[in-house]
Order: structure tokens, then C-alpha cells, then sequence
């Protein structure tokens, strides 16, 4: 059995317990149109995968709202500030951690919630992707306070809100192999992943709830990553049992979310 047999023989399990896997898909790095934002928005569009950028704010390119403003499915997410490393060398990068007064952090934070948010109108969902997924949880319970409604980061959330008023989903697939070279990191290892998050939702060891979330970073993909991201939206697609959601129903309150067991 290959890979993609397992993973279409998960789905399978979902369909026979009649139950629905839910998908969604979130992209880092975005601040101007180039060739591979072009071929990642293809990519979505032909098969009618939901898209959620995740767009770094302080130095964006305003051509970017043309580039994204006809993209079907589309929503734009907040990708931190600057995406600037203010941890010392000898911890891992964060730009949203202890190491400044929370103040500062919060304030460049809304700075870029209203530069998305003026550039992007409806297309911008007020969601923090924190940069390398890390964010200082003292912080988080004071998000909602700068108008944030939702959170994204990486692995099983251990709970559908992170604070009063904060939905959160995160990701669980990563497509890149950020210590081998930072290319593809395999079918064995991307499905690996998507299989486990599914079968961990099935099974109860996971929120069945959180829709399993697929990373990718347009700006470092490999032939393979754009190969890998094309058979498995359209797998996706294909599965009776499987679905896309769109950031709406992603960042919903957990009394109103779509996409449970």
C-alpha cells in the first residue's frame, strides 16, 4: 500500500462512521506578488481549495491587494509585524515573545491589523499567526483586547478557544523540510502527518473539531512541494468524506464551528 493509499484508506474510515474530514489551509510569508505567490494562487484556484495567507504587514507591497482581490476563496491573516527575530541567539526566534514590554508588542501588532485591514477590507480576518509559531502565552489572553479574534500556530490546539473571545486552529502538515535543505519534505513524512492528525481526531486523542490544517511557504517551495500540494488538494477534493473550509468557518465560535465530528 503507498503513501497516498494510506491516506485515501483514512478517509475511507471517516466516510464508513459517516463523519466529515475537515481541511483547511494556511500559507506563510506573503508581502508582494512574485512568480511563486502566482503559481500557489493558481494552484488553489484550479481546484477550488479555500486559501488563508498569512501576510507580514510592516513592509508589505500595496500591489498585493490587486495581486489577491480576484482569488476565489481567499482571506488574508496577519503574520506577526516584521517578522523580526528579538530573541537572543541562544533561545529559538520569536518576534512575539518576553523580550520587549508587551505594550510595544501589542501596539505594533494593531499597527499592522490596521494596515491589513485598510489595504485588504473584507478579505482581512482579524487572525495572529505568530512568526515560527511562537507567541509568549502571557500574551495571548490580551489579543482580543487589540481586536483579534482568532489564533494560529502549529500542532493540536489543546483547547477551541485560547482565550474569552480568541478561536484558535492551528496547522499540522508541513510541507517543507526546514533542517534538510528546505525542500520537500517527502510523501511518506507530509501524509504521515495528515494521516496521524485525522486518525487522531477519529479516534478521540485529538479536538475532532479542529479541522487539520496544511502549511505551506510559497516562497521556498520546490518542484516537489508544488507537485505534493497539487495531488493532495486534489485528493482532498475528490474524497466524499473530505472538505475544505474557509477561514470563516475555521475562526468561528466554538458554538457556531463547523466541521466537528
Amino acid at each position: 500500500m503507498t503513501n497516498w493509499d494510506a491516506f485515501d484508506r483514512e478517509l475511507d474510515s471517516w466516510a464508513a462512521e459517516n463523519r466529515r474530514a475537515t481541511f483547511w489551509w494556511r500559507d506563510d510569508d506573503a508581502r508582494a506578488p512574485d512568480p511563486a505567490l502566482d503559481a500557489l494562487l493558481d494552484a488553489a484556484a484550479a481546484r477550488g481549495a479555500p486559501l488563508s495567507l498569512a501576510v507580514i504587514p510592516a513592509d508589505i507591497d500595496p500591489a498585493l491587494e490587486t495581486c489577491l482581490a480576484a482569488q476565489p476563496g481567499l482571506t488574508v491573516l496577519q503574520h506577526g509585524y516584521a517578522h523580526q527575530n528579538h530573541a537572543p541567539a541562544v533561545e529559538k526566534k520569536q518576534e512575539l515573545g518576553r523580550h520587549r514590554p508587551f505594550p510595544t508588542v501589542l501596539g505594533e501588532l494593531a499597527t499592522g491589523q490596521a494596515r491589513l485591514a485598510g489595504l485588504f477590507g473584507p478579505l482581512f480576518h482579524p487572525v495572529l499567526v505568530p512568526p515560527w509559531n511562537r507567541i509568549a502565552p502571557a500574551l495571548i489572553p490580551m489579543l482580543p483586547e487589540v481586536g483579534y479574534r482568532g489564533l494560529s500556530l502549529y500542532q493540536p490546539r489543546a483547547r477551541a478557544m485560547a482565550a474569552p473571545g480568541l478561536a484558535q486552529a492551528n496547522t499540522h502538515i508541513d510541507i517543507v523540510d526546514w533542517t534538510g535543505g528546505r525542500g520537500f519534505v517527502g510523501d511518506a513524512a507530509a501524509l504521515g502527518m495528515a494521516i496521524g492528525h485525522l486518525a487522531a481526531r477519529r479516534k478521540g486523542h485529538a479536538d475532532a473539531a479542529e479541522p487539520t490544517g496544511l502549511l505551506t511557504h510559497h516562497l521556498v517551495h520546490d518542484g516537489d512541494c508544488r507537485a505534493f500540494l497539487d495531488r493532495f488538494l486534489a485528493a482532498v477534493a475528490a474524497h466524499p468524506a473530505a472538505a475544505w473550509l474557509e477561514a470563516g468557518a475555521v475562526f468561528a465560535p466554538a458554538d457556531s464551528r463547523i466541521g466537528g465530528p
